[in-house]
């Protein structure tokens, strides 16, 4: 839909505030994600990496995007995340080259230990990412023409639920393959699926309010998108 200069420049800024949210959660994601922890809710304790906290935000933004924007717009916000990541994992690679001086608060020991992550968990990480994120967006705007633009619910936690185990599947298979056996794996996968699913079911109110303002806002009709060019 084509927007007066006044509500195109508002769109345009949302679009950029959310593109920056979405990369800067995924830039989380791979700096925390070496950390694993358990997360007890009662029901069930998940043992998660700590990159699985930021990480669903990604998937919503995307969803909301696609939703808002249309598929090729989103899809650019999906490239540009991981050509951040690759710069950022870029720079911490190239920091660990300089040793420390001695009255560094931190060591070439500690800064390795932290943030130089080992290739596994880069080619893990990045491997996954732009894999989910392709299918969720493509999965997205494949139940969008099912339901022709109607039951949001369904895109939002469908193709979530997919490429979220994509996502999970991936990152534990790249990083744990030959250091851990099969059970172990499978229970991380398991563990950090459920607990991303959770979460997509969860944040479904969140997403029908917000494409809801925003319908209302720029006068959208079900299914219709905002045209930026």
């Amino acid at each position: 839909m084509k927007l007066s200069a006044s509500k195109r420049s508002r769109a345009q800024a949302i679009y950029l505030l959310l593109s920056a949210l979405f990369v800067s959660s995924l830039v989380t994601c791979n700096l925390i994600a070496n950390k694993f922890v358990e997360v007890d809710l009662g029901f069930k304790t998940f043992v998660i990496s700590v990159g699985v906290l930021p990480y669903p935000i990604t998937f919503l933004i995307t969803d909301f995007l696609s939703e808002i924007y249309g598929q090729r717009r989103t899809t650019h916000v999906v490239y540009a995340g991981f050509f951040a990541s690759l710069f950022v994992l870029f720079m911490l690679w190239l920091g660990n080259q300089f040793p420390s001086i001695a009255t560094s608060p931190v060591s070439d020991e500690v800064y390795a230990q932290v943030f130089q992550n080992s290739w596994r968990v880069i080619l893990s990480s990045m491997l996954a990412y732009l894999t989910a994120q392709l299918v969720d967006v493509r999965l997205f705007h494949f139940w969008k023409g099912l339901t022709g633009g109607k039951m949001l619910w369904v895109r939002n936690n469908f193709s979530t639920i997919l490429s979220q185990l994509v996502d999970t599947s991936l990152v534990v298979f790249v990083l744990f393959v030959g250091t851990l056996d099969g059970a172990t794996m499978m229970d991380y996968i398991r563990d950090g699926w459920l607990f991303k699913l959770g979460v997509a079911i969860f944040d479904t109110l969140f997403i029908y309010l917000a494409v809801g303002w925003m319908r209302v806002y720029f006068s959208l009709e079900p299914g219709e998108e905002v045209d930026l060019d």
